[in-house]
């Protein structure tokens, strides 16, 4: 087994308007899908499964934070069911529908997913990728 990080992206960052807010919504969210505070300091907190790979921050400018247009988060989920407990936690924790759990046959036949946007408005995902399916298909 090799040491080689799978992932080319490092990390993300988002800039919140209430970072306490943003903590509890994010502390709900992400356990869903097995992350958890990894790295914290002043105005910022870092979440993953094993090394600090979405931050969560106030804006090192000390302005309001913006939504990318065109821009959203995907995390990683294990299962269909990690999928939907994602999208019910952050409903539950303040977010708003971008789209329920269900297949995307538009981004391939084992790509399951669900959209939500969360308290600043940035839209954030869990995915499903069926390895078994995508094997059988030949992905």
């Amino acid at each position: 087994m090799s040491d080689e990080n799978p992932s080319i992206i490092s990390h993300v960052s988002i800039g919140v308007s209430d970072l306490d807010r943003s903590l509890a919504f994010y502390d709900a969210v992400l356990a869903t899908l097995g992350g958890k505070r990894q790295f914290e300091h002043e105005g910022a907190v870092a979440y993953g499964k094993m090394f600090p790979e979405f931050w969560v921050q106030t804006p090192f400018s000390g302005g309001a934070p913006s939504v990318g247009e065109g821009t959203h988060f995907a995390f990683m989920a294990a299962s269909k069911a990690q999928v939907d407990a994602f999208f019910d936690a952050a409903l539950a924790a303040g977010a708003e529908s971008d789209g329920a759990p269900g297949p995307r046959p538009a981004y391939g036949e084992p790509y399951y997913g669900a959209f939500v946007r969360d308290p600043d408005g940035h839209k954030i995902e869990a995915v499903y990728w069926d390895q078994e399916l995508a094997a059988k298909m030949g992905m």
